[in-house]
């Protein structure tokens, strides 16, 4: 959130997992998402996060050592603290929104690379969950989240569902932290030749165009 003034400024945080820019399809759907997004919501900021131009940290010796003390419960001092200074201003960005919209093409069956590494960098304990008594509990409650994806493949059917490890992973992994309130937009199949692939995205974007009405 930013605030002005003492007013909260609402913020969406866009993450783009896709390396290929205007030529992506992802991005496509996204744009059109995004487009009524700030017509309906012309008081929130649209921070955009292309995980293709950021320098993400390094999960090092040290500052897995570190994850290691969070996860014990203690706190992190001296050179375990200063080695998590990077960490924690990529939590404290994500945790800064006030609701999600990833874009992220289908890759291998489950998520590019780049979104794995930042999402091994931001869900740390004590920042975006903790262990209590009764289990675990997550941090990050009362948010939305839009996941937009293109995928070379059609995966609808029972046995094609089998081998989907995107969409299951991302709902559990930010069901862990409280992100329960998730919706996907997938265009799909992309790889079927022109004709069907920008039917397919023209669908997706409609569909995204109606859901950031609500959103």
């Amino acid at each position: 959130m930013q605030l002005y003034g003492g007013w909260h400024m609402k913020k969406l945080l866009h993450i783009i997992a896709t390396p290929r820019g205007e030529e992506s399809n992802t991005l496509r759907i996204s744009e059109a998402f995004l487009d009524v997004f700030r017509t309906k919501h012309p008081d929130w900021a649209v921070e955009e996060l292309n995980l293709a131009n950021e320098a993400l940290p390094s999960l090092t010796i040290k500052r897995v050592d570190g994850k290691y003390e969070l996860l014990a419960g203690k706190d992190l001092h001296g050179e375990l603290k200063e080695a998590w200074q990077e960490i924690v201003a990529h939590i404290q960005r994500f945790l800064s929104a006030d609701a999600y919209l990833i874009s992220t093409p289908m890759w291998n069956f489950s998520i590019p690379y780049t979104l794995k590494k930042y999402i091994d960098i931001i869900i740390q304990p004590k920042y975006l969950f903790r262990y209590t008594q009764t289990g675990v509990e997550g941090l990050v409650n009362g948010r939305k989240m839009a996941v937009i994806a293109s995928r070379g493949g059609e995966y609808i059917s029972q046995e094609a569902r089998k081998i989907d490890f995107q969409e299951p992973y991302l709902r559990a992994i930010f069901g862990f932290v409280g992100i329960t309130d998730m919706t996907f937009i997938v265009a799909q199949p992309m790889g079927m030749g022109l004709e069907i692939q920008e039917q397919k995205i023209e669908e997706a974007q409609k569909l995204a165009k109606k859901i950031a009405e609500v959103f």
